[in-house]
């Protein structure tokens, strides 16, 4: 069974049986659930709902089941087409809509599919209303139109460019650097969407490219997931010599990592936190990344005399701290930066045209500018849990363990994370896998990895 039902939407596997697996029946049902929540939020009005999609295989029909229920809810559809997921989340804000869908598994292998969702401000629901629409999911209260009341439905591909327009008016985007420096550039966009909206950016930005994985089949040449051990064919060519930077993105465009010119991975973290040190060169003010991501984040805001703010795990938990704190910038340690100027969501298009910015106004190679940050490791592990497992009891008592230690900083907002004077380590429940993820960041892999197995054994002491 891969079917996985959250309070951030659905996905698993194409095909198979319904209830187990993400097929047209379990589509209908999420997506009727999800125009009722918004219908109710929006009682008496005509709705308008956005639909965008990455180019997995099974995109199509997909798409076609999406747009399909939420006309025979009776809202009309604006169909994006191939479209990254901050570009879905900008139609939706652009075009006045009242919610849209956007249909991605993210970093997922090919043959999985997932339904993403926004609300009228082109953010994805917070728990509370991702929890509302689970309810209606599970209760199948759905209301259908009547043949007069039935949705439209309206291509419309124009948001590409509007998105390409909004990054070019970004105040910070340095164009004119930019262009002087006449940056030549590898990307892989993972044969998805990347291939379709980032030669229409780099050609603005004046940037000379060659794409690998170009073409936006849904057939992924090698594992989406942006990590270094997916990365070996751009790193190969890059190694070869003659481009400044090698560019990755996942197949939503969402998430955003570098290769230094040499041909090594300039580090998912640090995408966030080079952005943010550029942003805080010339606005000040406070930034949030996840629990789980580089303390190096906390040690450039601080550099700059502002506040670091950490949040739970999750994109919308990162935004909702932004917010509370007034953040000028943020996003996660897996590549994805989230700029409020443009708006609350991850978005590759904008950290390209920033990370270049920083890059041509500082005159620096790829691998001179990753040596002006704090140098850290982080190391990822994972206790695997039985059915009687209590995890809550489990990361209590670890809690209380550490808790007595004066250099010891505890945090439980996710979980429990254990913050050291040179280390922390990070154990959280998985909200897909039975699993505790163990995440742990030193000055050393192998320090990192160390303090990592020193917390599990700790757990499984407690078993």
């Amino acid at each position: 069974m891969t079917l996985i039902k959250s309070i951030s939407g659905i996905r698993g596997t194409i095909g198979g049986r319904a209830g187990d697996t993400l097929n047209p029946l379990d589509i209908v049902k999420f997506t009727s659930a999800y125009a009722m929540f918004i219908a109710r939020r929006h009682p008496g009005k005509k709705l308008k709902i956005v639909v965008g999609r990455d180019a997995r295989i099974s995109g199509p029909m997909v798409k076609n089941v999406v747009c399909g229920t939420l006309m025979g809810i009776g809202a009309d559809v604006v169909n994006i087409g191939l479209a990254t997921t901050p570009t879905t989340e900008l139609a939706v804000r652009m075009s006045g809509a009242d919610g849209g869908i956007i249909i991605t598994a993210s970093h997922n292998p090919r043959h999985w599919n997932a339904l993403k969702l926004l609300n009228e401000e082109g953010e994805f629901l917070t728990a509370a209303d991702g929890a509302e629409v689970l309810d209606i999911a599970a209760r199948e209260d759905f209301e259908y139109a009547d043949v007069d009341g039935l949705g439209s439905y309206t291509d419309d591909d124009s948001f590409d460019g509007r998105h390409i327009e909004e990054v070019m008016n970004l105040e910070l985007l340095d164009l004119e650097a930019i262009r002087k420096r006449r940056f030549r550039v590898v990307v892989d966009s993972i044969n998805s969407v990347g291939g379709v909206i980032l030669p229409k950016l780099l050609d603005r930005l004046g940037v000379e490219y060659k794409f690998l994985n170009g073409e936006p089949t849904g057939d992924f040449a090698h594992n989406p997931e942006p990590v270094e051990k997916n990365l070996t064919g751009i790193m190969d060519e890059v190694a070869k010599g003659g481009y400044d930077l090698g560019i990755v993105v996942d197949p939503d465009v969402d998430r955003l990592a570098f290769i230094q010119e040499d041909g090594k991975m300039y580090g998912e973290e640090y995408t966030l936190v080079t952005v943010a040190d550029y942003i805080l060169d010339h606005v000040k003010g406070s930034t949030v990344s996840n629990l789980s991501s580089t303390r190096a984040l906390r040690d450039v805001t601080e550099k700059h005399g502002c506040k670091y703010y950490a949040s739970a795990v999750g994109e919308v938990n990162v935004t909702t701290k932004m917010k509370e704190v007034g953040a000028v910038i943020g996003g996660e340690g897996n590549g994805g930066v989230i700029y409020p100027e443009s708006h609350y969501g991850r978005d590759a298009l904008v950290g390209i045209a920033l990370f270049l910015s920083s890059l041509a106004q500082k005159g620096l190679k790829a691998s001179e500018l990753r040596r002006t940050f704090p140098a850290y490791f982080i190391a990822k592990n994972r206790i695997d849990l039985t059915p009687e497992t209590d995890v809550d009891a489990i990361l209590k008592r670890v809690k209380e363990l550490y808790g007595q230690e004066k250099d010891v900083q505890v945090t439980d907002i996710d979980g429990v994370k254990l913050d050291f004077p040179d280390a922390w380590v990070h154990l959280r429940k998985s909200n897909t896998e039975p699993i505790i993820r163990v995440y742990s960041e030193a000055d050393t892999m192998e320090a990192a990895d160390a303090l990592g197995k020193k917390l599990m054994q700790v757990v499984y002491d407690m078993q």
